[in-house]
């Protein structure tokens, strides 16, 4: 079933997804727990959906829990914990919440830089996208001049 729902969601077929979706998440909590790995990947697949169908508000609902529950269960610096805080911060950013969302994002970058290194696409994405928020805050894009290697310390400080 969550194969089907990742299908759908890959077409972009939305609600056939969520229907899938529910389902699995529903089925996990009962079957796994609440904070089983795999019950959190549905949960976020959920979330992930909501997001594409503009529901911002049933996403972060889902998107705090992942969270905090992966933080719990996990570690803070888990790549599946990580994931979860980019998430979170994209669909504040959508809600218009942009200091919440870029306080996350940062947090998120020097996490991912700790964890996984300078050289790791979470790292470099997580890394571009904070310069962009930045830069709409500032009028700036500080991050984006030379190389990410060349602030690699700015951004950990």
């Amino acid at each position: 079933m969550a194969n089907l729902a990742s299908t759908y969601r890959n077409q972009g077929r939305w609600n056939d997804a969520e229907k899938l979706e529910v389902q699995v998440m529903k089925t996990r909590k009962t079957k796994l727990g609440d904070d089983h790995p795999d019950t959190l990947t549905s949960m976020a697949n959920l979330a992930s959906t909501y997001r594409n169908q503009g529901r911002w508000n049933d996403a972060e609902k889902l998107e705090v829990q992942v969270m905090k529950m992966s933080k719990t269960k996990l570690g803070d610096d888990h790549p599946s914990t990580l994931a979860s805080m980019n998430n979170l911060a994209f669909t504040w950013k959508y809600q218009g919440r942009d200091a919440e969302a870029i306080t996350l994002m940062r947090e998120c970058v020097q996490s991912c830089y700790r964890k996984l290194g300078a050289n790791h696409p979470n790292f470099i994405s997580s890394s571009a996208t904070l310069a962009e928020w930045e830069g709409e805050q500032t009028g700036a894009l500080p991050l984006a001049e030379g190389s990410l290697h060349d602030h690699d310390e700015q951004l950990v400080k």
